[in-house]
C-alpha cells in the first residue's frame, strides 16, 4: 500500500517514556526535529475551550534559561531556518529545522522550552490577546466559515462541533481554577511525547543529542485519550452541502480498522487525480466541475471526517445530482480495483520518489505518522462509502496511464553521436551534429558550474520576455496548459510552476533531476500549443496579508500597458534565457535538445528589468474588516556589498520587530519581517495584519521602527554583532544550503546580474562586513530616496507621500 519505512530508520524508547525515532540521511544539508504531544484541543476540559492552543502558544514565550530574544523562534530565525507548532484534535506539533551546525542549539532550546514552561500571568494575559487576534482573523476567514458550516450536521455531542479555537472570554486567566487546569493538563499530557530527529549527522549523533536534551522530560507513560461518541446521530455514513460553486460530500466513517491511515490516504490519492482518465478528467470534460480536491478533516480512534469538494467556476446546483451521480459510479469501479498492482505500485514509487527529494522536515513529520499497509483498511473504507443501491453504470471507466516520469530514464545516448553512430564513428563529424552543437552553443540556458553535482536535486528556470504583461486571461491559458503535467511532475518529484512577474513569464522546476528532461519537453510542447482559456480562474478569497503577498511580485515593477490579452500572440517576438543548476553533466545535452522546441527566440543577454525610481503605494482592496500592510525597502543598488548589508539588517531587525509589534503593541496575529527578493532586486519586507488597527496606524508602526533601526545597530556590541554576521554568513556555505535554497539564490543572481562565483562572493562580503558599513544601510532605508514599495488595503498615508522618515 505505502512506501515501506527507511531502513536506516532507528527507533527506541526512552527511560522516561519517550519515543524517539532517528534517521541518518546524507543527502540532506539541514537538520530537523519534529515533536508530537498526544494530546489537542479535543482533551481539553469543556469548561476552558482553547486551552490546548494556549498553551501552545505560551510554550514559545522563552524560559528562564532562553528568554525572549534568545529562544528558539530568535534562534532559529537567525540561523536562517523555519521553526512552527500546530495544534489539532487529538495531539500538538511542535517543529524546526535549521543548518546542521546549528541543530544541536535549537533542540536544547526546544527541549528546555517545553520540559521548563514559564507561566508568567502578564505573559499570559499578552499572549491572550494576541491569540484573541488570531481567532478573530481566523473566524473571518471565508475557507474557516465554510468548515464550521461542514460539521454542522453531525453528532452536537462530538467535540468537532464545539469551539477550540480561544480567545479572550474562554480563557479567564486570572482564576484559580483556569490555572490549575492549564497546569493539570501540562502534568498531564506533556509527557511520553515522540520525537522525530532527521538530518545528514550521523545515527550516533543524533542519538547523543536526543538523550542529552530529551531526558529532562517528566517521566510517564502515553496518556489515555477520551474517546468521542459516534459522529452522526442518525446513523448516517454521508451526507451532502451545496452553496454556489461548491459541492461537498462528507463521509462520516466509523469503526474503522486501526492501521486506516494509509487506506484514508491511498483514496483521497485516486479520488484527487488529475490525469487523461480519471474522475476528475471526466468532469471536467463534460464541464461539470472544474476542481475535486479529497482530504481527510479528522481521523481518531476508528472514526474518521472524509470530505470530498467539487468546486465550479459556474452554479455547480444544476449538475449536483450529476456530478454526485458520476462519483459514486467511478466509485463503484474504484472499489474493485483499488488493489489492482498497477494503482498499488504507481503509488508505492510515487511516495518513494517523495522520500528522495522531500526536505527533513517532511522526514521527520512522517516518521512520525508511521505509514501502515493495510489492504482490510482500504476495503472497509469503500465499503462505507459505497450507497446500498449503487446507481446505473454510466461510464466504463478505465484505470488511467501510469506515469511514465516515475520510471527512471535509460542512461543517455553519448553526447558526442547522432542517432544511428556508435563509439567507432567518433571524431566523424557532420553537418547535423556541426548544427546541434552550433544550437547549444547559443542556447541562452547557462548551466551553472556554482554547486558541485551531488545527489539527485536539481532545477531549471527558463525565462520569457514577453512584449506586455500578461493579460490575466493569457495567465490562465498558461497555467491550463501545465495542469496536467503538473500532477505527474509533482509525484514524480518535480514542482513545476508558471508565474508572472511584469513582462516576464517565468517556468520553473525543483527537484529530482532524471525527469526534468521529458518534463521540459512536454512543458514546451504544451505552451507552444497555446490556446485561449474557457471560463475565469477560480480564486478562492484569501485573508488580506496572503491577498498582499500574492500581488507583490507582480507590483514590483511599474506596470506597462497595454497587458497582453491574445495567448495565441503570447509567443510573438518573444525571448528568453534560462538557467539550470544541480543538473549531472550527462543530462545538459537532453536539456539543450528539449529547448529546441521553445516558443520564442533565445537570448542571452536580457535586460535586467526595470524599477521604480520613486515610492509607491498600490491599494489593493480585501473582502474583509481586517487591514494589512507590505512594505517593500529595495536596497539602492544592486552590488554585493549593498546585498550583504540589507541582509543582517533583515535578520538583526526580525526578532525585535517581532516582539515590538505582535506582543508589546499587540498589533494582530499576522506580524512578520525578513529578507526577500523579487526578480533580482533585495529588500527587506514588513507585513503586519490586524484586527482592529487602521492601515495609517499600522503603517506608522513600521515606519517608526524602521527609524530606530539605524539605534538598534548603532547599539549592538561587537560580540553581538560578530555573532549575527557569522550566523549568517554560514547559512550560505555549500555544506548548509539545500538544493532548492541553492537554486533559487543563482536564478535571484541571475536576475540581479550577478556572474559566476555569487555564492562565493556574497559569503566573502558577509563576512567581511563591519559594523559602520551595516549603520550606513539602516540610515539608507529612511531616506527619501530609498524607493519604498507599499502594499495595503486602504490608501496612502500622508506621511508616505512627503517621505517622512
Amino acid at each position: 500500500m505505502s512506501a515501506p519505512n527507511h531502513f536506516h530508520t532507528q527507533r527506541l524508547t526512552q527511560e522516561n517514556g519517550l519515543t524517539l525515532s532517528l534517521r541518518h540521511e546524507p543527502r540532506l544539508k539541514q537538520c530537523a526535529a519534529f515533536l508530537r504531544v498526544h494530546a489537542g484541543s479535543h482533551d481539553v476540559p469543556t469548561a476552558w475551550p482553547g486551552l490546548a492552543h494556549f498553551l501552545e502558544h505560551l510554550l514559545f514565550l522563552g524560559t528562564d534559561r532562553f528568554p525572549a530574544g534568545d529562544n528558539l523562534m530568535a534562534y532559529v530565525q537567525r540561523h536562517g531556518g523555519q521553526v512552527n507548532a500546530r495544534t489539532q484534535a487529538r495531539h500538538t506539533d511542535f517543529f524546526f529545522e535549521v543548518p546542521s551546525a546549528a541543530f544541536e542549539g535549537g533542540l536544547e532550546r526546544l527541549c528546555d522550552m517545553l520540559a521548563h514552561p514559564r507561566m508568567n500571568l502578564d505573559e499570559q494575559v499578552r499572549e491572550r490577546e494576541v491569540l484573541h487576534a488570531e481567532f478573530i482573523a481566523w473566524a473571518r476567514e471565508p475557507s474557516a466559515q465554510r468548515q464550521l458550516s461542514l460539521f454542522q450536521p453531525l453528532n452536537p455531542a462530538h467535540p468537532l462541533r464545539a469551539f477550540h479555537a480561544g480567545n479572550r472570554f474562554s480563557l479567564p486567566i486570572p482564576r484559580p481554577a483556569f490555572q490549575q487546569a492549564l497546569a493539570d493538563f501540562y502534568q498531564q499530557f506533556y509527557q511520553a511525547a515522540h520525537i522525530s530527529l532527521v538530518g545528514p549527522l550521523p545515527d550516533t549523533t543524533l542519538k547523543a543529542l536526543a538523550e542529552r536534551y530529551t531526558d529532562q522530560f517528566a517521566k510517564g507513560s502515553a496518556p489515555r485519550q477520551s474517546r468521542p461518541p459516534t459522529l452522526m446521530l442518525n446513523h448516517q455514513s454521508v451526507y451532502q452541502q451545496l452553496d454556489a460553486k461548491h459541492l461537498d460530500l462528507l463521509f462520516a466513517l466509523e469503526q474503522l480498522p486501526e492501521a486506516c491511515s494509509a487506506a484514508l490516504e491511498y483514496a483521497c490519492h485516486w479520488l484527487s487525480a488529475d490525469k487523461p482518465g480519471s474522475l476528475l478528467a471526466y468532469l471536467r470534460e463534460h464541464q461539470l466541475c472544474h476542481s475535486l480536491k479529497a482530504e481527510v478533516l479528522y481521523q481518531f480512534a476508528g472514526q474518521a471526517l472524509l470530505h470530498i469538494e467539487f468546486s465550479a467556476t459556474h452554479n455547480i446546483a444544476q449538475n449536483a445530482t450529476q456530478i454526485s451521480d458520476t462519483f459514486y459510479d467511478w466509485l463503484a469501479f474504484f472499489s474493485t480495483q483499488h488493489q489492482h498492482p498497477a494503482l498499488r505500485n504507481e503509488y508505492i514509487l510515487q511516495r518513494q520518489r517523495q522520500q528522495e527529494v522531500c526536505s527533513a522536515l517532511a522526514l521527520a513529520r512522517s516518521e512520525i505518522e508511521l505509514p501502515d499497509q493495510s489492504l482490510e483498511a482500504l476495503t472497509c473504507v469503500l465499503q462505507q462509502m459505497l450507497p446500498a443501491t449503487p446507481p446505473a453504470p454510466q461510464h466504463t471507466w478505465q484505470l488511467p496511464p501510469p506515469n511514465p516520469l516515475l520510471v527512471t530514464p535509460k542512461e543517455p545516448i553519448n553526447a558526442g553521436l547522432i542517432r544511428g553512430q556508435t563509439s567507432a564513428h567518433r571524431g566523424l563529424r557532420t553537418f547535423a551534429q556541426d548544427r546541434l552543437r552550433s544550437r547549444r552553443d547559443h542556447s541562452a540556458m547557462r548551466f551553472s558550474a556554482d554547486l558541485p553535482e551531488a545527489g539527485h536535486e536539481a532545477a531549471i528556470y527558463l525565462r520569457w520576455r514577453l512584449t506586455a504583461p500578461p493579460a490575466a486571461s493569457v495567465q490562465l491559458a498558461l497555467a491550463n496548459s501545465l495542469r496536467p503535467l503538473k500532477h505527474d511532475a509533482r509525484h514524480a518529484g518535480v514542482e513545476l510552476s508558471g508565474s508572472a512577474c511584469g513582462t516576464d513569464w517565468l517556468l520553473k522546476m525543483q527537484g529530482f533531476h532524471a525527469p526534468m528532461p521529458a518534463i521540459l519537453e512536454h512543458a514546451l510542447r504544451a505552451l507552444s500549443a497555446l490556446e485561449a482559456a474557457q471560463g475565469a480562474p477560480a480564486v478562492a478569497p484569501l485573508m488580506p496579508i496572503r491577498q498582499l503577498l500574492k500581488r507583490l511580485p507582480e507590483c514590483s515593477q511599474p506596470g506597462i500597458e497595454p497587458t497582453l490579452s491574445d495567448a495565441s500572440q503570447c509567443w510573438a517576438r518573444a525571448r528568453w534565457d534560462g538557467l539550470a543548476v544541480g543538473l549531472p553533466s550527462a543530462t545538459a545535452p537532453l536539456i539543450s535538445a528539449a529547448l529546441n522546441k521553445a516558443p520564442g527566440t533565445p537570448d542571452g543577454h536580457l535586460p535586467r528589468a526595470e524599477y521604480s525610481a520613486q515610492r509607491r503605494w498600490i491599494t489593493e482592496t480585501c473582502d474583509s474588516n481586517e487591514q494589512a500592510v507590505l512594505l517593500f525597502c529595495p536596497a539602492p543598488t544592486g552590488d554585493l556589498r549593498a546585498e550583504a548589508a540589507w541582509r543582517l539588517l533583515a535578520q538583526v531587525a526580525q526578532t525585535p520587530f517581532y516582539q515590538q509589534l505582535r506582543v508589546e503593541r499587540q498589533l494582530g496575529y499576522a506580524v512578520f519581517s525578513g529578507l526577500r527578493q523579487l526578480n533580482g532586486q533585495t529588500g527587506l519586507l514588513f507585513g503586519v495584519q490586524s484586527p482592529h488597527a487602521p492601515v495609517a496606524e499600522i503603517f506608522e508602526h513600521i515606519r517608526a521602527f524602521l527609524g530606530g533601526l539605524p539605534t538598534l545597530i548603532a547599539t549592538l556590541d561587537e560580540t553581538t554583532f560578530m555573532q549575527a554576521r557569522d550566523a549568517l554568513a554560514q547559512q550560505f556555505l555549500p555544506t548548509a544550503l539545500s538544493g532548492p535554497q541553492a537554486s533559487e539564490l543563482l536564478w535571484q543572481a541571475t536576475l540581479a546580474g550577478h556572474s559566476s562565483g555569487y555564492l562565493e562572493a556574497l559569503y566573502a562580503e558577509l563576512i567581511g562586513l563591519d559594523l559602520r558599513t551595516t549603520l550606513v544601510a539602516a540610515q539608507q532605508i529612511n531616506r527619501p530616496e530609498c524607493a519604498w514599495l507599499c502594499l495595503a488595503t486602504q490608501p496612502e498615508t500622508e506621511s508616505f507621500l512627503l517621505g517622512e522618515s
